[in-house]
């Protein structure tokens, strides 16, 4: 079997959880990753009967008539399915953005969702890019030694797709994982039809019957979130003072943790800042501040923003700043890092992010910012719109399960409390976890192997007994 990965977000998920041990001596698994720094996990013992291989190369969609065309296609079903995520996203960020011929194939599309043409015109559109060969040698690779079965961890992102479209072209059956709870509702259009589906929960695999009603065709595996299993395996925990000590904190002290999001979305500095200045004048106690970048934009910027607050203000680093999202890896070290900062953190702050569920999960009480912190409150509309619009994190906010705050005299008011009385919201917190993640047990990444397991096995077996129908009648199956 071959795994595609092409995040360090998914890559987490097969290397650390409980997936691979699960598959161990029971397929020979290969595993194509985008990153250089993962080309040597299976160097040691720690690599699990694993053939890590180097990406594939392939080359980009040309705009005309490719991307035009995928454009045409989801501006189609946005008007078909009116998805708050995505509307909200067209509203409040893409409009400026957007080129004005890109637009304009907003008439065609309404058109052809008045006309419910628009399964019909992504069936079509299937056949076009399928036919545009984006990986030479992807497809050497699988006519050279083909596999059973492939399972693919990012169908929303550039890279995976050029090498389903080859699985496809050479008829080898292809497992989707959905790999994060906002996938299907805020990201473009899978195209690409797959064999199998894979999800966190029973609300993932709603939203994907809804949003692709021809999945309700296809076997769906609901596993939990792979992710998460680090979190549960005691080889990945650190003592309380092994990690402060690490960290330059104080093991008697509380940890404030504020995780930030993609700087993509928002610029969170005010509301960092304003955490520090009250940590340093002892407005909070005797907590202390620790700062996480997002793993995936870490580039040093907040260490700057912050340095001179001393001692008990701290920044973590990943190491990765000036590599690319597609070529940066959480090695073990980055992973432990990782868990016992959730896991040690007496308080969680972050604005709509899914830190809000790596510190639900370990029961720490969550701030979640309601509001734009920036003095110019640009993009107020647009928070405000993430935590009570979009479809994925609604649910979340009306759990109960966080502290929605308003301005930054809240969320500091909101740390005092949750200091004070850690327990506060705790059954909301526990309900919220299970609504979002599925099961949580340390267990979904032996649940995923399961799963593709089961999926090969049903396909080979399928395609056998297609094969000896031909034999014996000459017609095959209908």
């Amino acid at each position: 079997m071959v795994v595609l990965s092409s995040s360090l977000l998914t890559e987490r998920m097969i290397l650390y959880s409980s997936f691979l041990d699960a598959l161990r001596q029971k397929v020979e698994l290969r595993y194509w990753t985008t990153s250089d720094r993962n080309l040597n996990y299976g160097a040691g013992a720690e690599g699990r009967d694993l053939l890590i291989e180097k990406f594939p190369e392939i080359r980009p969609f040309k705009e005309v008539p490719y991307n035009y065309l995928r454009r045409l296609n989801e501006y189609a079903w946005d008007y078909k399915l009116r998805p708050p995520s995505r509307l909200s996203v067209d509203r409040l960020i893409k409009k400026d953005l957007v080129r004005a011929h890109i637009r304009a194939l907003k008439f065609p599309a309404r058109l052809i969702s008045l006309l419910n043409q628009h399964q019909r015109l992504e069936d079509w559109l299937e056949g076009v890019l399928l036919r545009y060969q984006r990986s030479s040698e992807a497809l050497r690779r699988f006519t050279e030694d083909r596999p059973d079965a492939i399972l693919t961890t990012g169908t929303f992102r550039y890279e995976e797709p050029a090498i389903a479209a080859a699985a496809k072209n050479a008829g080898i059956p292809l497992l989707a994982f959905i790999t994060s709870w906002d996938n299907i509702t805020t990201k473009n259009r899978m195209v690409f039809k797959y064999d199998g589906y894979i999800v966190w929960s029973e609300g993932m695999k709603k939203e994907l019957h809804d949003y692709y009603p021809y999945t309700r065709e296809s076997p769906c595996h609901i596993t939990g979130a792979p992710q998460f299993d680090v979190f549960f395996q005691t080889r990945f925990r650190r003592s309380r003072a092994e990690f402060c000590a690490r960290h330059g904190l104080d093991e008697q002290r509380p940890i404030v943790l504020y995780a930030t999001g993609t700087p993509n979305m928002f610029t969170e500095d005010r509301a960092i800042l304003r955490l520090a200045e009250q940590v340093v004048s002892g407005e909070l106690g005797d907590a202390q501040l620790l700062v996480r970048p997002h793993p995936l934009h870490d580039d040093g910027r907040l260490n700057e923003l912050l340095r001179g607050f001393g001692p008990r203000v701290a920044t973590q680093r990943s190491g990765q700043a000036g590599l690319k999202a597609a070529e940066r890896a959480e090695d073990e070290s980055l992973i432990i890092e990782w868990v016992n900062t959730f896991r040690h953190a007496d308080v969680v702050v972050n604005l709509s992010s899914t830190a809000a569920i790596d510190g639900a999960i370990f029961d720490h009480p969550v701030v979640n910012l309601d509001f734009d912190p920036e003095p110019d409150r640009r993009k107020h509309q647009l928070v405000r719109e993430i935590n009570h619009v979009w479809s994925h994190f609604k649910p979340v906010t009306d759990s109960g399960g966080l502290w929605m705050v308003n301005d930054l005299d809240e969320m500091i008011m909101a740390v005092k409390t949750y200091l004070k009385h850690p327990e506060l919201h705790r059954e909301e917190r526990r309900r919220m976890t299970e609504m979002v993640c599925g099961q949580i047990d340390g267990r979904c990444g032996e649940r995923m192997a399961e799963a593709l397991l089961d999926f090969a096995h049903r396909r080979c077996v399928n395609s056998s007994q297609h094969k000896g129908s031909k034999g014996q009648g000459g017609k095959g199956m209908d």
